[in-house]
């Protein structure tokens, strides 16, 4: 005969399982956004990498939050112009293939070339993508609103954007992870992947996010993350 806690943990569904996106991946103890990186967020059990893809000017993807190298504006520079070692976007994907999500921060790629890469290496449905609007338009548009992550911004935006993009996961950052916003995300059943970076990347915050329904924590630490996490399930 079952015990009343077991009855009742039987009645009741677990809470959904928090995932873990390094941002920039795993840059501890290695460069941001390069292989080493990206292999030391696979090895921790991360389950995204957040990696920022740019376009140089003779199309090849590569892997840079800023927008400039020493030589000038990655937009109007070769690869073999910009001098430095530089991780490219394909060796990224071939690298998490089927071993880790990319969470893409798009900060300079078009739909059809993402598409592309993401194709070739089997990784369309495990992506996230995050970028400007006409960026994730084109997404939907192309028939992948679930790689579509917009950022919530406010209760009114994400609404409109709830029905013309129809994503899967909603980006929030500490300005718009606001209950109002965080409960029309939920009452969609879309995912809420939240970032928890500088003063916030704590336990603390960590807790208040998993709390009020973030099923995705964006985080620098992600060893202490999965640790913590690991402790409260």
């Amino acid at each position: 005969m079952l015990t009343r806690r077991a009855l009742l943990a039987a009645l009741v569904p677990p809470p959904p399982r928090v995932v873990v996106i390094a941002h920039r991946a795993a840059h501890q103890h290695h460069p941001e956004n390069s292989l080493p990186a990206i292999e030391a967020a696979i090895a921790l059990g991360c389950d995204y990498v957040e990696l920022d893809v740019r376009t140089t000017r003779d199309g090849q993807f590569i892997l840079r939050h800023d927008a400039t190298v020493e030589r000038g504006a990655i937009a109007d520079l070769t690869l073999a112009e910009i001098g430095l070692p530089l991780a490219t976007f394909d060796q990224a994907l071939a690298l998490l293939r089927r071993r880790c999500g990319v969470y893409v921060d798009a900060k300079q790629i078009d739909a059809p070339s993402l598409l592309a890469a993401l194709r070739r290496h089997d990784m369309l449905a495990h992506a996230v993508v995050y970028g400007r609007l006409s960026l994730l338009t084109g997404l939907t548009a192309a028939g992948y609103p679930e790689l579509a992550m917009p950022e919530a911004i406010s209760a009114p935006v994400l609404a409109q954007n709830l029905k013309t993009l129809r994503p899967k996961v909603i980006a929030f950052d500490r300005r718009d992870f606001q209950d109002e916003v965080i409960a029309l995300a939920r009452n969609a059943n879309k995912g809420i992947f939240v970032d928890r970076l500088g003063t916030d990347d704590n336990p603390t915050a960590w807790a208040d996010a998993v709390r009020r329904g973030a099923t995705g924590i964006q985080t620098d630490h992600p060893a202490e993350l999965i640790a913590f996490l690991h402790k409260i399930h």
